[in-house]
This record gives structure tokens, sequence and C-alpha cells, in this order.
């Protein structure tokens, strides 16, 4: 709450407060609490002001029930009087409650409104008042300056407004010169010459403008007074104060104060201690810049105008506001108050008031049936105010101006008696007729009210009997009635119980908005109901808790407790249901859950669907992943579903989909198999290269399939198969083992074969040839040149000479096949031709090969090796038989061992 202070009439609109100090203030034992929004407040006089207060009630965790509210002044000898009550305040205060809050409203203030406030309530447990209070200051106006400037008969100044305490300073102030009103602003500035009075006011408080002030006084030349108004009674003596500043040097001399004075305004300079009237009653008690001025054995004719003026050696000041004196009768009264509502005692107050305003500090005398009491103040408190007793009051040293006597107000009405038709428990819907009476002479007037809460009483009925024909469960609370007459009133409560079912209950969460998984979660259920309701939680149509409290607790909510809540609110009259809660409980993707369709094996070339789903609040967004090794995974898709429409060998892997949303994240992987048949095999032999007939040869074969292919080997024409596995081994191998070799791979998901061929050529050749063939080779091929160059020359020989026997027949052909070297025999004469052929086509000789063979029964032309051992002898030739020679033939004769 904001305090404010506002001013009455056209000025209540431009309100203000000083804030001088904002403290929370007071925490007492079972949350009993008041914390004032201002504890200074600091106004002008006659404004309006606003004291601002919250409070709160609540004995053993329950709130309890606030039946009365009000504010009171530290000064008044520690009894709690409500300031309603007080006539000092009758018609200027207001109480503003509601919600516990409330407002104390102040108008039409007086300097003596300056105190310590304070607030109290009153429920059916205790009473508690805030320690702190608030202090009201109500200050007067005056003129101060700003910026002066000095010359001798003119001068420019800036005049400020100010008061003895800091008032905001978004005030506007009205501007007076001579008396006359010139501007409206914070400041004000102008020339003046010496005569020349200012005053100011705040803007719609014109009434209370500050004293006029002499602008010369901005040179340094002032004269301040205490108190501006002064009423006394006849008879005793006062004292007028004030104070006075001149300036050090004027016109480069020293500035001497030579006389000092006291004059009435209507006899300008005139020294009272001149005046015959004054005189034996005239003091001036003067020094440090501050002069009294005492008049005793006052008069009425000594009410006046009172001015201070000082004279030096320059030039004399006096101050232009001065002092009003009134001076009469102190026209005393006794003013009461008096207490008798629940849960106080009986009690009375006595005031001692005056219709002028009088000097404060002052003593008072009480008498009781004209006998002096003890004490001197102006209150006076009476624990018992019997009958036949009476009261006056009068100002000590005054005596003789007592105040009317008070009697005991016997006439007054005493304390109301207040009762209930029918008796015993009332229920909702009943008629009820509520009683007050009083004995009180004149008869008294009743009023009945009805209290609420924090709020202003509400006005009931102005009779003795009040009917409630249909009660309601909104009329259970306090009433009172008043009974009043010209001597006094008094009053006296009755609590109204009404028993009913109770209502629709109220459901709330604590803490509102958005249910995070984990947090702490509190249900709150609430019925009006008299006697108080039991509470039953439910869950759907399980049931949580029962018991009186109505408030159900989750420490550490988890998704599962999601869905919709109700409670039933019960007593002995009745029962209902409330509304559905619906509790929505957001937490982070769980672990997703993957699936593939179809399920089973998964075929090369079929369509493939993965699916993420995870439990999430707010709903998931979900990205699919295939993992690549050490590589980035491969983002794939941003939806729940990932469909793979003719999957391939190479889609097998793991794959993994990630579920996310702003509370957190989580993933799931999923391994993807693809089965198939065995792709073509490949086909291959060991060693490559030459070979030597005896040696081991392994042919390989291996096919990439899923589930792995099982090897089954086979030689041409041949049902049986020769080996299974992926290597084929013949460990000594032969002429015989030539031929089409086929592999074949299969699953139970297919098969697929390949060929490879293998040539194995016989030949003959010496033992001695065995580990050192290139030796060998060399050797033959310088034999086998000098054998040529040798035979050669056998043949031209014996050309030669049978040419010589017998001439030439053109049909004869000499068969050079016959030649033999001399001493030579047909066996040795054999001729050796030794090859190892690896082949890949009939055009590409190579020594080894791995290469097409002939179509499978796959209808595929596999790629056969061909791997050839040739073992060539020639066939013996008869003599006169023709035989083509191949020029390029290299033929190698190698004289065969006989057998070792």
């Amino acid at each position: 709450m904001r305090a404010a202070a506002t001013m009455s009439g056209t000025a209540a609109a431009s309100g203000f407060v000083l804030l001088l100090l904002s403290v929370p203030v007071v925490q007492c034992e079972n949350v009993w609490d008041v914390r004032y929004t201002s504890t200074e407040i600091c106004v002008p006089r006659g404004s309006t002001v606003d004291i601002n207060c919250t409070y709160t009630s609540t004995f053993n965790n329950r709130d309890v029930t606030v039946q009365k509210t009000f504010w009171f002044i530290k000064d008044s000898n520690g009894i709690y009087v409500d300031l309603m009550t007080d006539p000092e305040y009758s018609g200027r205060v207001e109480y503003l409650c509601e919600n516990n809050k409330c407002t104390l409203r102040i108008s039409d203030l007086r300097e003596t409104d300056s105190a310590v406030y304070k607030f109290r309530f009153t429920t059916n447990q205790e009473s508690f008042t805030g320690s702190a209070g608030v202090t009201l200051s109500v200050t007067d106006l005056h003129v101060q300056v700003n910026r002066p400037v000095e010359g001798y008969y003119y001068n420019n100044a800036k005049l400020k407004c100010q008061s003895s305490c800091r008032l905001p300073d978004h005030l506007t102030y009205v501007w007076y010169k001579n008396q006359q009103k010139k501007i409206e602003g914070a400041s004000y500035s102008d020339w003046f010459d010496s005569a020349d009075t200012v005053s100011c006011a705040v803007k719609g408080l014109e009434d209370f403008h500050s004293p006029s002030m002499l602008v010369r006084s901005q040179r340094g030349w002032n004269v301040r007074y205490t108190s501006t108004e002064i009423c006394v009674p006849r008879g005793s003596t006062v004292d007028i104060n004030c104070s006075y500043t001149y300036p050090s040097r004027l016109y480069n001399h020293e500035v001497t104060v030579q006389k000092t004075l006291w004059f009435e305004e209507n006899q300008v300079n005139v020294d009272l201690k001149t005046q015959s009237q004054y005189s034996g009653r005239v003091e001036y008690l003067c020094g440090n810049n501050k002069c009294t001025l005492r008049i005793s054995d006052l008069r009425e004719t000594d009410s006046a105008v009172y001015k201070f003026r000082f004279t030096t050696i320059q030039d004399s000041f006096t101050g232009s506001a001065g002092v009003t004196l009134s001076v009469t009768d102190p026209q005393l009264q006794v003013h009461v108050r008096r207490s008798t509502a629940n849960p106080y005692p009986t009690w009375t107050e006595l005031t001692c008031h005056s219709s002028c305003q009088l000097p404060d500090p002052l003593s008072y005398v009480w008498f009781k049936n004209n006998k002096r009491l003890v004490g001197r103040k102006k209150y006076f408190l009476l624990q018992h105010f019997n009958a036949g007793d009476n009261y006056h009051c009068a100002i000590e040293g005054h005596e003789r101006f007592p105040s009317p006597t008070l009697n005991y107000p016997s006439d007054a009405p005493k304390v109301p008696s207040v009762s209930v038709s029918p008796s015993g428990e009332i229920m909702e819907g009943s008629s009820v007729t509520l009683t007050c009476s009083s004995d009180a002479n004149p008869a008294a007037k009743y009023t009945w009210y009805k209290r609420r809460g924090d709020k202003t009483p509400q006005l009931l009925s102005e009779v003795t009997q009040f009917v409630l024909s249909s009660i309601r469960s909104s009329d259970s609370r306090e009433v009172y009635c008043t009974a009043e007459n010209e001597l006094g009133r008094s009053s006296a409560n009755i609590l109204i119980d009404v028993k009913y079912a109770p209502k629709v209950p109220s459901v709330s969460v604590s803490p509102s908005g958005e249910i995070m998984e984990g947090s702490s979660v509190t249900l709150t259920c609430s019925s009006d109901a008299n006697p108080a309701a039991n509470y039953t939680w439910y869950k759907e149509n399980q049931t949580l808790l029962q018991g009186p409290e109505g408030v159900y607790r989750l420490s550490s909510i988890s998704s599962g407790d999601s869905g919709v809540y109700s409670c039933k609110s019960e007593n002995q009259y009745g029962q209902i249901n409330s509304t559905s809660l619906h509790l929505d409980v957001q937490y982070a993707p769980k672990v997703p859950s993957v699936s593939v369709s179809p399920s089973g094996e998964i075929m090369e070339g079929s369509s493939v669907t993965l699916t993420c789903s995870s439990d999430a609040n707010p709903a998931a967004k979900y990205t699919w992943y295939k993992r690549r090794g050490d590589k980035t995974p491969q983002l794939l898709s941003e939806e729940t579903q990932f469909v793979l429409s003719s999957i391939r060998s190479s889609d097998s892997g793991e794959f993994y989909c990630t579920a996310e949303n702003e509370l957190g994240r989580s993933s799931a992987n999923i391994l993807i198999d693809v089965k198939y048949a065995p792709k073509v095999p490949s086909v291959s032999v060991s060693p490559s290269g030459e070979m030597v007939e005896g040696s081991s040869v392994t042919l390989t074969c291996s096919s990439d399939a899923n589930p792995a292919a099982n090897y089954t080997w086979y030689k041409e024409d041949e049902d049986s198969p020769r080996a299974s596995g992926q290597n084929f081994t013949i460990t000594n191998i032969t002429a015989e083992h030539g031929g089409n070799y086929r592999c074949e791979a299969q699953n139970r998901r297919g098969l697929s074969d390949a060929s490879l061929h293998v040539t194995v050529e016989a030949v003959w050749t010496s033992a001695v040839i065995g580990s050192a063939a290139a030796a060998f080779l060399a050797a033959a091929f310088l034999a086998v040149t000098l054998l040529a160059v040798t035979l050669l020359s056998v043949f031209f020989l014996i050309r030669k000479k049978r040419n010589s026997h017998q001439s030439p027949d053109p049909g004869d052909r000499l068969d050079h096949s016959e030649q033999r070297l001399p001493n030579q025999s047909e066996e040795d004469c054999d001729l050796h031709y030794t090859s190892v052929h690896f082949m890949k086509t009939e055009t590409d000789p190579v020594y080894s090969n791995v290469g097409s063979a002939e179509p499978s029964k796959h209808k595929e032309r596999e790629e056969v090796v061909y791997a050839s051992v040739n073992f060539n002898r020639s066939a013996p030739r008869t003599r006169g038989q023709d035989t083509a020679e191949d020029p390029d033939a290299f033929y190698s004769t190698v004289k065969k061992p006989s057998a070792v």
C-alpha cells in the first residue's frame, strides 16, 4: 500500500505524504502481525492524511475471526481508546478497512494532532497491537530565501516554501506579496523593497498560509516566533518567544544590536514597557539572539498581536508575522469516553478540554466530589464511575477557572441485553429473531449492526427486534446492538452461529503454473461448512486422503501422478463434491521404444519401417540416425518413423533415435540385420605361378552372404561333391586332377556358384633336374646349341656323300628327324619338350591365372582359372616321314635317365 496525505476540499486530489522511514515492523507469536506502510509522516496544517497498515492473524496455523479493529494514539494513559470515540477527532476521523488492510484518515489536521498512532485488532482468541506505530507531525509553513542578491533599497531573491520537516517535492504553492496573490509554483522570484512581505500556502490549503516575512530578511535580517497563536486563561502568565538574526557586517561596518523591544501591532514601535496598562506585568528575557516577552496576570484586554523589533547602528528590523495572543476563560469541559464492549473491562476516561488552544505543556488539577486527586495530566482514568460521584478539572495555578462538574450519568443506557430466538442450534434457512433491550431514561434508541471483518460494520436494523426470516450461512458472524440516548451510548454483541452443510469446495494447486516432474505439489480443498467439514481426495476413483485438513501433498511428483483429481467435503448435514482438477505433470522424454516392421528376419529388397516413440510431456521431437563407426552419425529423418523402401545389405548396422523436448533428451538404438542369398563367389588357386607335379594345390571360394554361406566343391561331370568348406586342397597333384571345378555357396536364402578350370599336362624329367631346374635349363640350352651345330655339320656331310653316290631324286625328301649323331642309339635321340603353361585365354598365355570358365548352371559366365601343367613328349617319327617344323618352337632335348 502507499501512504498518502490528502487535503480537504478541492485539495483532496493532490494529496501528499512525506515518507521519512519505511520498514516492516512487528513479528509476533502465532503469526500475529501489524505492518505500517510508513513509520513517520509529515504534513502541513489543514490537510488530510492517510495512515495505512496491513495485519495478519493466524492461531495454531488457522486463520481466526477478527471481531474489532480500531486506531488509537499513544498518549492515552495506556488505554486503547478508539479515535472514533475521541471528541477531539469528532467528525475528522474515518476508517477505511478491507481485506486485512486498514487506513486511518484524519482531515482538517491541527498541530495538536501530532502524535504516535497505532492500530489494534481483536479476535475470538486475543487482541494485538502493532508496536511501532506511526509518528505524525503536523507542521506550519515559513518562507525561506534561496538566492539573495543584495542592494541598498531593492533586493532580488528566489524564495521557497519550507516547513520544520521535509514536505514532498511535487507540491504546488500559492505565493502572496503584501497579502496579494501573485503566482503559483514551487518557488517565487521577484524584486523586493525593504517593506515588502511574502507568505506561501499549499495549493488547496490557502487558508493555512505561512506567516508573512519581510524579504529584507534575505540579507540576514530575520525574526522567528516559536508559536504564532497562543490561547491562555485570564490571570495566567504567558511566555512569547522569538529568535532573531542580522548580518555581522553591513556597508563595510560591523553590525551591533543596540536595542530590543516588544510592541503591539496596532501601536507600531511603542515599547510595551512604556505603556501604563502593562506596568509591572511585562518582562524581557533576552540573550544570545533570543528574546522572550513574559506577561503576567493576563487580562482579556491583553489579547493582541505582539511583535519583536531590534535596532542596530545601521538599521532596525521587525518580525513581520507576530504572535496572536488570546486571553479568555479556559472554558474547560470534562469529556467522557467509556468502554463496555467485550473483551475489555468497563472503564471511563475523563479529558480536561478547552475551547482554545492552550500552550504546552500545562499541568491540570482533578477533583472528585470537590476533593483534589493525585495526578497532573490532561487525562484521568476511572476504573469505576460510581453513582453519586462527580468530577471537575482546572489548570494548575488557575483553579478559580474550573470546569463544570460532571455527575455520574445514571440515566445513560445500561449495557444492553441481547438474545436470539429460538435458542439452540441455528439451521440454515430457519427464521431467527434477535432482541436488544437496555435500562435507560429517556428511552434508548436501538441499532443493530453486523461486523464484516475489516470493513465498516453493516447496518441491519434500527428496532429493538431484528428478524432474519431465512437465515443464510453468510449471516454467521458477530452482530451487536447499540442503545443510545442523549446521555450516553452502550452496546452488546452476540455471535450468530448458523449450522449448514458444506458448500461446493474450491480446489487449488500450489505452486500454480507448469508442474515439473520431481517438484513438490500441494493440492488444497476448502469448503464453507458449519461445523467444519472433513475432506476426501480422489484421483479418478482412487481414494488418496481423508481428514479435516483437506491438503494432499505430493513431495516428488512423477509423470504417473498426472490425471484428474477431485475432493469431497462432508459434515453431518451433508456432503458435496468439488469440480475436477486436472494435474498435468511435465517431464523430459523417457527412454524411447524403438521397433521395426515387419518383425522377424529382414530380407534384402523388402520395405522396412523403423518407429520411435517416447513418453514425454510436452510431446517429444524425434530424430533418426545411423552410426558410421568413428564418423559422425548420419542424419536420416526427423519424424517418428523412418522407412527404407527397398532395403539393401549395406543398410545393415546400428540405427538409433533421439526423443527431445525443452526439458531433456533421451535415446535408444536398434540393430538392423539384412538377410540375403550368397553373392557370386570369388574363386582362386594357391600357390600361383609355376607348379611341380606332386605339389599341393589349394582352391579357395568366398561369397558375401547373410547368414554365412556353406561351400561345396564339385568336379565336372561328377554328382558327388569333392569337398566342403571354403578351401579345397589337392595334396599330390597329377594330370588326372585336371579339369573344371565348381564351387557352390549356399544359405537358406539361396545359392550361387562359380567355376575354376585346372589343366595338368604330364612331363618326363630327370631326377637330377628336380631341385636344380634353373641350372639344368641353362646347361641344356648350351648343350642343345652345341648339338644343333653338330647335327647340322653331320647333315651336310652325309648329304654330300649321298649326292656323290646317287643322283638326287626330286621325289625324295630328307627327313631331318631321322638324323642321328654318330654312335647314338635311337633311345638316346628322343627329344623332351618341357613346358609349364598357366593360361588365361588361348591368345594370352600366362604362368598362373584366374579366368572365366564355362557358364555355370546359374546362366552366369563365371571366371574360370586355367592352371595347366603340360608334360609334352614328342611322338616317335618314322623314317621318311615329313614333319612340318615350327621355326619359332624351342626344343629342349634331355636324355631321360634310366630308372634308379
